[in-house]
């Protein structure tokens, strides 16, 4: 095939063109707002987390939430199947880390709309109970707070965040099953539409 300069021209101003797409898709995180990007960067945050511990099957879409209790900070523990029968949103965040703690109004107010027939919200926190107790009375939020110690088999790698990335946020259905998994932070309006009805 005879190469002509329009043609090469054209070959370099298309992908010219579609390298500017992806690095704004990518920079602006419009791409991970949706769910084939939350799909790609799921798979590839997977291929690349260290192999969990004998017995750790992280969750992915479709499976059943794995069987998590887990204390709140009074020490009281919390099952959370005992919220089957409700769309459940599980919100993983630590007092240390700043994407989570920007997002936690918008969950707040995402939890207080839901009402006694709506999406359960529920905050896992990978911290110290002085540390949530510290954070809380700075910046308090309506919806539970559970903790777990920080590892390679905590509730966060079972809910199918095998390399520990925070936030980390997964919707389950009424049926017990996950629905959706979200790496990163929520940004304000967002959550609404990621959680819809179900």
């Amino acid at each position: 095939m005879k190469l002509t300069t329009a043609r090469v021209l054209w070959v370099a101003v298309a992908a010219g063109a579609l390298g500017l797409l992806a690095s704004h898709a990518f920079d602006s995180g419009w791409l991970w707002r949706t769910e084939p990007g939350q799909q790609a960067l799921q798979t590839v945050v997977n291929a690349t987390a260290p192999k969990p511990p004998p017995g750790v099957t992280p969750a992915k879409v479709g499976d059943p939430m794995p069987k998590i209790a887990l204390p709140g900070p009074d020490g009281k523990t919390v099952d959370l199947a005992s919220y089957r029968g409700r769309p459940l949103l599980i919100n993983v965040w630590a007092s240390w880390c700043g994407p989570c703690i920007k997002e936690m109004p918008e969950l707040d107010r995402f939890a207080r709309e839901q009402g006694a027939d709506g999406v359960q919200v529920i905050g896992l926190a990978l911290d110290t109970v002085e540390g949530v107790n510290d954070f809380l009375a700075k910046v308090p939020v309506q919806y539970p707070i559970l903790l777990d110690t920080p590892g390679p088999a905590d509730s966060s790698v079972w809910l199918g965040n095998a390399k520990g990335v925070l936030p980390y946020t997964v919707l389950v259905g009424a049926d017990g099953r996950i629905l959706k998994q979200k790496i990163g932070p929520f940004v304000e309006g967002e959550i609404t539409g990621w959680a819809g009805k179900h």
